[in-house]
């Protein structure tokens, strides 16, 4: 992958995020610096950060793809009242891709575990 300023910045802001944002976030945020970027650039440098395992895209979230700065397999929290995408910092459960090959037919290679709930900031609100 070719070095591109506006890829790094895209990456730059995704890494000030600890919630996951989306694309539209990215771009108004990066809008405020770079008035002449587009909402077409901020997401083909997502897919392509992605497609190079720079980043990860979660698609498990109902509506817009979230994106994560961390590759290292880690789960995740989803709030249902905001949307927003928390990383979960417990130990990730090795035995599960084990466990879960006696129930599926064929090799399980990894797996993905997403929490719901209610973030503590619109716990508050309510």
């Amino acid at each position: 992958m070719n070095y591109s300023r506006q890829r790094e910045e895209v990456m730059d802001q995704l890494k000030l995020h600890h919630d996951h944002p989306t694309a539209d976030i990215i771009f108004a945020e990066l809008r405020e610096r770079d008035p002449n970027i587009s909402l077409a650039t901020v997401y083909r440098n997502l897919k392509l950060l992605s497609e190079h395992g720079a980043i990860k895209k979660l698609t498990f979230v109902s509506g817009a793809d979230h994106f994560d700065p961390n590759t290292e397999l880690h789960y995740h929290f989803v709030c249902n009242e905001c949307g927003r995408v928390f990383d979960v910092p417990m130990k990730v459960a090795e035995h599960l891709d084990q466990d879960a090959e006696a129930f599926v037919p064929g090799e399980v290679t990894g797996h993905e575990l997403v929490f719901y709930g209610v973030c503590d900031e619109c716990a508050r609100k309510s």
